[in-house]
């Protein structure tokens, strides 16, 4: 048997998501957004993927312009890996959007936010 294989083993499941890089590829994304393009918002590291969080400018879900969920993106390996949350603020409940094959293809649908989903 190799000694060097004993000494350094590989990891069996070592999970892809999160990371920095596709945390940074998402801030950066965000610039593009239609909605809302005057606030900054934060995008934070959780199990297996990304929050996003941003100032509530429409005081529509906080009157008192305070930090909000906007997005939760979700990496769980499979056909189609990504998938987009959009918070029901009413009930403070994550719900399932969409699924996509690529981060692009999320960060692209919610940036453009046609019906007001996530930017509210």
């Amino acid at each position: 048997m190799n000694a060097t294989a004993l000494q350094n083993p590989t990891p069996t499941t070592a999970s892809v998501q999160p990371n920095e890089l596709d945390r940074m590829r998402i801030e950066r994304s965000l610039a593009n957004r239609k909605r809302y393009r005057y606030v900054s918002p934060k995008v934070r590291v959780v199990q297996d993927g990304y929050l996003i969080e941003s100032p509530c400018c429409s005081r529509n879900i906080d009157p008192e312009g305070g930090i909000i969920d906007v997005a939760l993106l979700q990496y769980v390996p499979g056909v189609c890996p990504w998938r987009l949350y959009r918070k029901e603020h009413s009930t403070t409940q994550w719900e399932l959007y969409s699924r996509y094959q690529r981060l692009m293809e999320l960060l692209d649908q919610l940036n453009t936010d046609t019906h007001r989903l996530f930017w509210q």
